[in-house]
C-alpha cells in the first residue's frame, strides 16, 4: 500500500510540474532595461492578462459545446457487463410496475402453483451486450442544437475580442499616461534647475548690493515650488508606471523598462460615416449580438421540432443466462417517438425562444444606436484635442517669448526678480499644458480606435 500511495504522489508531482510548465510557458515578461513601444506592451497585456485568458478559455469551453452537439449525428454505441449471485424464487401470478432498481423479478407460468417455495440458495446470472444507435432524421432538434451552440461560439469568441478591445484601450491610455508623466517630471527638473540657478545669481548680486535681498527670498519661494511640483510629477510617474505593469500583467516585481514612443500628433483624417461604417464592421459587441440572434433563430427551430417525430435506427446483441454459454440475441430496428401532448410545453417553449428573438432585435437595435454615439463623440473629442494641441502651441511660443524678454531686463537692471519668476511660472505651466494636450489627444484618438474597433485590426498586425 505504501508503494502504491508512493508512485501516486510521484505521479501528481509530474502532473503539476507540467501543467505549471505549460502555465510558465504561456506568460511573458518583460527583459531588464527593454525599450517598451506601445505595440509590444499591447502584446503583453493580450498574452498575460488574467482577464484575456478568462474570456479565451470561455470561448473554449463555448466551441467544445458545438462539438458536444454534433456528436449526436454520429453513432452512439453502448456496452454493458453484469454478473449477479442471486436467488432464483419464483412469485405467484401478479401485476406489478417495476421501480427501476430490482435486477430480476421471476413469475411463474399460468396454471403455475399460487404459493411456490421459497428457497436461499443462488444461483449465477451472466448479463453482456452491446447496442448502436444512429440518429436518422427529426425536423430540425439536433441540427438546431448544433446551429444554436454555434451561435453562441461565435458570440463567446466576439466576446473574448471585446474584451481585448477593452485591454488595448487601458493599455494604450496608461502607456500614454507613463509617457506624459516622464515628459512632465522632465519640465520640472529644467524647472527646478533654472530656479537653482536664479537662486545662486540672486544671492552673488544681492552679496554684492546689487540687487535687494528680496530677490534672494522670492528665488528660494520659486525653487521651493519646483522642487513641490517635480516631486508630485515624480509620484506620477511612479503611479503611472505601475498602473502599466498592472495592464501589462508583468507582476508585482517587473524590471525596469524603459517607454520609448513620443507624444504626438496627426491630422484627423477621414469623416464620421466612415469611422461608423467601421465600427458596425468590426465592433465585437456588435456580433456577439447578431450571433445572439442567430443562436435565438436556430433555437425557434429547435423548439418548433417537438411537434414532429423523431426517427432513430437500432441494433444491439445481447447474452445473458444463469451458466455458460448464454443465451445469444439479436435485435435491429427503426424507432420513432413523436411526443401526442406534454401539458403545452411545446407551445410555450416556442413562444418563449420567439421572445428572445425579439430581445436581442432590440437589443442590437439599441447598441447600433450607442455605437453611433460612441464614434461621434470621441469623433468630435479627438478634434477638439487637435485644436487644444495648435493653442498650446501658441501659447508656448508666446510664453517662452515672454520668457526670454524677462530674462534680458532683468540681467540688464531693467526688470524685476517678480516679472522673471512669474514669466518662468507662466513657461513652465504652459510647457506642462502642452503635455497634457498631446495626451488627451493620444487617449482621445485611442477612444476613436475602440469605438470603431480599429486598435484590433491593429493589434493584430
Amino acid at each position: 500500500m505504501k508503494t502504491c500511495n508512493a508512485h501516486l504522489v510521484i505521479v501528481v508531482a509530474a502532473f503539476l510540474l507540467v501543467t505549471n510548465s505549460q502555465e510558465a510557458a504561456a506568460f511573458e515578461t518583460l527583459q531588464a532595461g527593454e525599450k517598451l513601444t506601445l505595440d509590444r506592451a499591447i502584446e503583453l497585456t493580450l498574452r498575460n492578462h488574467p482577464r484575456a485568458m478568462e474570456m479565451r478559455s470561455a470561448a473554449t469551453v463555448a466551441h467544445e459545446r458545438v462539438g458536444e452537439a454534433r456528436s449526436s449525428l454520429l453513432p452512439q454505441v453502448y456496452s454493458a457487463g453484469e454478473y449477479l449471485r442471486s436467488t432464483d424464487n419464483p412469485i405467484g401470478n401478479t401485476t406489478f410496475l417495476n421501480p427501476g432498481f430490482i435486477p430480476r423479478i421471476t413469475g411463474t407460468l399460468h396454471g403455475g402453483s399460487a404459493n411456490p417455495s421459497q428457497r436461499f440458495s443462488t444461483t449465477d446470472n451472466f448479463l453482456t451486450g452491446i447496442a448502436v444507435q444512429q440518429f436518422l432524421f427529426d425536423f430540425g432538434k439536433v441540427r438546431g442544437l448544433i446551429s444554436e451552440r454555434d451561435a453562441e461560439a461565435q458570440a463567446a469568441a466576439a466576446q473574448s475580442k471585446l474584451m481585448d478591445l477593452d485591454l488595448i484601450f487601458e493599455a494604450t491610455q496608461r502607456y500614454f499616461a507613463l509617457l506624459a508623466a516622464g515628459q512632465k517630471e522632465k519640465v520640472f527638473q529644467k524647472a527646478v534647475q533654472q530656479r537653482t540657478e536664479q537662486l545662486h545669481a540672486a544671492q552673488v548680486k544681492a552679496s554684492a548690493a546689487l540687487t535687494p535681498e528680496i530677490d534672494v527670498l522670492t528665488a528660494k519661494a520659486a525653487l521651493a515650488r519646483a522642487r513641490t511640483n517635480l516631486l508630485q510629477a515624480s509620484n506620477d510617474t511612479a503611479v503611472a508606471r505601475v498602473a502599466l505593469d498592472n495592464s501589462m500583467a508583468v507582476g508585482p516585481n517587473a524590471p525596469f523598462y524603459e517607454v520609448v514612443d513620443v507624444l504626438t500628433y496627426k491630422p484627423v483624417v477621414g469623416d464620421i460615416q466612415t469611422y461608423f461604417s467601421s465600427a458596425i464592421r468590426q465592433r465585437p459587441d456588435l456580433l456577439t449580438i447578431e450571433a445572439n440572434a442567430r443562436a435565438a433563430g436556430a433555437q425557434v427551430a429547435e423548439v418548433r421540432s417537438d411537434f414532429y417525430p423523431t426517427v432513430q435506427a437500432t441494433a444491439g446483441y445481447s447474452a445473458m443466462g444463469t451458466g455458460l454459454p448464454a443465451t445469444n440475441n439479436f435485435n435491429a430496428g427503426v424507432v420513432v417517438t413523436w411526443p401526442i401532448f406534454n401539458g403545452f410545453l411545446t407551445e410555450h417553449q416556442l413562444a418563449e425562444a420567439k421572445a428572445k428573438q425579439n430581445v436581442v432585435r432590440y437589443a442590437l437595435a439599441d447598441l447600433e444606436s450607442r455605437v453611433w454615439l460612441d464614434v461621434k463623440s470621441s469623433y468630435l473629442e479627438l478634434q477638439n484635442a487637435l485644436q487644444q494641441i495648435h493653442q498650446a502651441e501658441e501659447t508656448l511660443a508666446s510664453s517662452s517669448g515672454q520668457l526670454e524678454l524677462a530674462d534680458k531686463r532683468y540681467n540688464a537692471g531693467l526688470g524685476n526678480i517678480i516679472e522673471l519668476t512669474e514669466a518662468e511660472r507662466f513657461y513652465i505651466d504652459d510647457n506642462a499644458a502642452y503635455v497634457d494636450a498631446l495626451y488627451a489627444y493620444s487617449v482621445a484618438k485611442a477612444k476613436l480606435d475602440r469605438a470603431t474597433g480599429n486598435s484590433l485590426s491593429t493589434a493584430a498586425r
